[in-house]
C-alpha cells in the first residue's frame, strides 16, 4: 500500500497537468507513492482523459476520478474520500498549475518526522516577478497559506467533521484558509517545510494591475467571510482596520504614483473593501474564471 498519496484537483488545465504529471514521475523518493486526479470538468474532463492515457505507463498506481460538482472545494472533498480509501499515512495536495522538485516527497516527509506536525506545507516558487514567492524557514508555525503545496497526515483528516472543506466556498476560494482555521481551533499542529519545494505557473493574464487588485479584493473578501464563520460578532477592532485602509490607502497610493509601489497601498485597499463586501453579504467567484492550459 502507498505510504503518499499525491492529490491533484484539475479544471481544463491538460497541458498543465501533463506537466505535473511528468515531473511527479520523475520524482526520487524510498517512499512508496500513489497519484489521485480529480477532475471538475465533468462535460469535457480533458485531465482526466490524460491521466487515464498516462496511467498505464506511469512508474506508480495512478487514479482519475471525475468531481461532479463544480468547486475547488468539492474537487478537494473528492480527492480525499478517494485517498483514504487506502492505507496511505500521508495524503500530499499540489495543484495543477504547479510542478515539484524531484525531492518534493522525501524533504516533506524528512521535515514530518522533525517536526510531528499533523500539516505541513512547502515553498512555492513562481516564474513571474509580478507575483512573490510563498517562502518561509522550515520549523513549526502557527498557519499556513494555501492548500497548494500540502502533506496532510492521514489521522488530521480522519478526525475532521466532513466535508473536509466547506462546499460554501465553492468558486470564491479561502476554502484552504478556513479548513486550517478549523485545524487550528482543533489543536492540530502545522509546520513549514521549506526543502519541499515545488514551482507555480503565472499565466499572462495573472501579471497585470487589473487582476492583482481583484485578486486582493478576493482574498479580503474570503478572509472576512471565514472570519465571520468562526467568530460572528466581530470586535470593533476589525471594523476601524476596514475603515482605516479604505480611508488612507488612496492617498498613499496617489503620493506613491510614479513608482511601481503605488501598488502596495492600492492592493491593501482592495483588500479591505473585498473585506466590506463580506461584511455586506457579497461573495466574489474568483475561480468562475479559468487561468491558464
Amino acid at each position: 500500500m502507498p505510504e503518499v498519496v499525491i492529490c491533484i484537483p484539475t479544471f481544463r488545465r491538460p497541458q498543465s497537468l501533463k506537466r505535473l504529471l511528468e515531473a511527479i514521475a520523475a520524482l526520487k523518493t524510498s517512499a512508496s507513492l500513489a497519484v489521485v486526479v480529480a477532475d471538475n470538468d465533468a462535460e469535457n474532463h480533458a485531465g482526466f482523459d490524460l491521466a487515464e492515457a498516462m496511467a498505464p505507463a506511469f512508474p506508480f498506481p495512478l487514479t482519475a476520478v471525475i468531481a461532479h460538482q463544480r468547486g475547488i472545494a468539492q474537487v478537494r472533498n473528492r480527492l480525499i474520500a478517494e485517498a483514504l480509501k487506502s492505507d496511505a499515512r500521508f495524503i500530499a495536495m499540489i495543484d495543477d498549475d504547479e510542478w515539484p522538485h524531484h525531492d518534493w516527497i522525501a524533504q516533506f516527509l524528512r521535515v514530518a518526522i522533525t517536526t510531528g506536525a499533523g500539516v505541513l506545507q512547502g515553498s512555492i516558487l513562481f516564474n513571474h516577478p509580478a507575483q512573490a514567492d510563498i517562502v518561509r524557514a522550515s520549523g513549526p508555525t502557527t498557519m499556513l497559506q494555501g492548500a497548494g503545496n500540502l502533506l496532510i497526515r492521514r489521522e488530521v483528516l480522519e478526525k475532521m467533521a466532513q466535508p473536509w472543506f466547506d462546499p460554501a466556498f465553492a468558486l470564491s476560494g479561502g476554502e484552504d484558509r478556513e479548513f486550517f482555521v478549523r485545524l487550528q481551533a482543533a489543536g492540530v499542529s502545522f509546520a513549514w517545510a521549506d526543502e519541499a519545494r515545488c514551482f507555480g505557473d503565472v499565466p499572462e493574464t495573472r501579471t497585470s494591475p487589473s487582476w492583482m487588485l481583484a485578486r486582493a479584493y478576493s482574498i479580503g473578501n474570503s478572509d472576512m467571510r471565514v472570519l465571520l464563520k468562526h467568530r460572528p460578532k466581530l470586535r470593533f477592532a476589525e471594523f476601524f482596520k476596514i475603515a482605516a485602509a479604505l480611508l488612507l490607502c488612496l492617498p498613499a497610493a496617489l503620493l506613491l504614483a510614479p513608482t511601481a509601489r503605488r501598488m502596495m497601498p492600492l492592493e491593501k485597499m482592495f483588500r479591505a473593501a473585498g473585506k466590506l463586501g463580506a461584511l455586506c453579504g457579497a461573495q466574489y467567484q474568483e475561480y468562475a474564471i479559468v487561468h491558464g492550459a
